[in-house]
């Protein structure tokens, strides 16, 4: 009898009834407050006359108005850089304990983000909200008494002018509440290790030690990793290795693509909750089991501000226009698209992270991750955000019975023609140009700008089928394995003649 599960569950059960709904839109407005009057003295604070904005009838209006957007070039340009060169209180009070290193999905170079000791404390206590929130998917006591197999990058911190540097799913694992850590699975010595071959090795080998019922970490690399349990201990699939596993925390990208290829390892369905954790901050996870919309994390370190996702405010680089307007929680409407805009106790400001996101419920401040700004396909007029080029791979997906965990493409010239080309990773064999046709079809019938492009500038769609694991390689070339490090949906015509050249030196 699981007594200690029936413990925390019943813990966790009770403290949901009693605690209070928070109001998204009241704890938005304290976390505003709050950062201005802690950073009011900083350079930055001074700068840009943050005790005028306290002062202000309106203060997010004040604050929307005095505050350019920054995305990371600029705010790293101008700001961050002046960290490394050893000033203080320069966007935050003191100097960060860390820098969160992010290539993210479009780039060779790591981005090096401030993380505070503030910004450690809120993303525990998302987690631990999280934690909370599993009252509600009805999960058995045995549960909270299996191992949880976090699978993100190492948690080895390398230690740099006075501060230490990782990917943030290294940090928050080294940070990880000491009552927390008999469940964490693989372990420190193996989350520590940097080669990413090595240390899915070292899973396949102590697995069958290991009693999971959790799993948590990017959906490609959780795949592979799974795939190599599953080989090395020689099973038809991971639940004859870890019966008891129940739950898949998924993050960093759409699920819905990878969910037939993940799925086919199974024995048994299990319980798949999203969130949405960036190398910023914890800024969203599943709340309520009907439905895959994640809450923002309203009340924590985070202000959210929403500027309306529409060409005449992107830049040819996926920044934003000086006049792009930007919305507060009580200003946004249902299912449109919005470019995330982020305020932290790290000390980003005005900050575009770089992914668009929809409501799906205002009042409970419940999002859609819909795409990234610099993956909006728009050559043309076409108008394809990440969210379409998603639900175009399930259209094939269910069409043709094919897995295709990975796929990326491009808007590339051929004679002078506009084509949409797309490699799909797939080891299901289908004939190509029928795929490349149905793709063209479902998206005519889907979106009407990409049926207006394809009836003018855009001559067409080709379709390129390799193997999945090509992706993996590409990403394993440019950056590195696992952790944080995600493919990238849709390439420049420069970046995709490097693709392409790589995947014929692969064939």
């Amino acid at each position: 009898m699981p007594i200690i599960g029936n413990i925390i569950k019943g813990f966790i059960d009770v403290r949901d009834k009693l605690a209070d709904e928070d109001n998204p839109v009241e704890s938005q407005r304290k976390v505003l407050i709050n950062l201005i009057k802690t950073a009011k003295n900083t350079a930055f604070g001074k700068h840009y006359n943050f005790s005028d904005i306290l002062d202000a009838e309106n203060p997010s209006e004040a604050f929307a108005k005095s505050i350019p957007y920054f995305d990371y070039n600029r705010i790293n340009e101008e700001w961050w850089q002046k960290i490394h060169d050893g000033q203080e209180n320069v966007t935050w009070p003191g100097t960060p304990d860390y820098f969160a290193l992010s290539s993210g999905t479009t780039g060779n170079t790591s981005k090096r983000i401030p993380v505070t000791d503030k910004m450690i404390s809120s993303i525990r206590n998302a987690g631990i909200e999280q934690v909370y929130a599993l009252s509600n998917f009805d999960l058995p006591s045995d549960f909270f008494e299996k191992g949880i197999l976090m699978l993100g990058s190492s948690t080895h911190l390398e230690e740099v002018d006075g501060h230490e540097e990782g990917e943030i799913s290294g940090i928050s694992a080294s940070n990880i509440p000491s009552w927390f850590r008999g469940y964490y699975k693989p372990g420190q010595d193996i989350s520590e290790m940097d080669d990413w071959d090595e240390k899915v090795q070292k899973i396949a080998e102590q697995a069958s030690e290991w009693d999971i019922g959790g799993l948590s970490g990017i959906p490609s690399w959780m795949e592979l990793m799974l795939q190599k349990v599953i080989e090395y201990n020689k099973v038809d699939n991971i639940h004859e290795i870890w019966p008891n596993l129940q739950v898949y925390t998924s993050g960093g990208v759409a699920f819905g693509p990878y969910e037939k290829s993940f799925n086919a390892l199974l024995g048994k369905p299990i319980t798949v909750i999203d969130t949405y954790l960036a190398s910023e901050g914890f800024i969203a996870f599943q709340k309520r089991p009907d439905n895959d919309s994640m809450a923002l994390v309203t009340d924590g370190g985070i202000y959210f501000e929403f500027v309306p996702f529409e060409p005449d405010y992107i830049q040819q680089d996926g920044s934003l226009s000086d006049d792009a307007p930007s919305l507060t929680l009580s200003e946004v409407e249902l299912d449109k698209d919005y470019v995330l805009i982020i305020s932290t106790v790290s000390g980003a400001w005005r900050y575009l992270i770089g992914d668009t996101i929809a409501f799906t419920d205002i009042e409970r401040a419940e999002i859609k991750i819909t795409g990234r700004t610099k993956f909006f396909l728009n050559t043309v007029g076409s108008q394809l955000s990440v969210n379409k080029l998603d639900d175009a791979l399930q259209h094939l997906q269910d069409e043709f019975s094919m897995k295709i965990p990975e796929y990326t493409l491009c808007a590339k010239r051929i004679d002078g023609e506009f084509y949409h080309c797309w490699y799909l990773g797939s080891e299901d064999k289908k004939d190509d140009k029928k795929l490349a046709a149905a793709l063209d079809a479902y998206l005519k019938s889907a979106n009407k700008n990409y049926k207006v492009a394809r009836s003018k500038a855009l001559e067409g769609v080709k379709v390129t089928t390799i193997d999945p694991s090509v992706f993996g390689d590409w990403n394993a070339r440019n950056k590195k394995k696992g952790g944080q490090v995600k493919m990238e949906r849709v390439m420049t015509e420069e970046k995709f003649e490097e693709w392409e050249a790589f995947v014929k030196g692969n064939q």
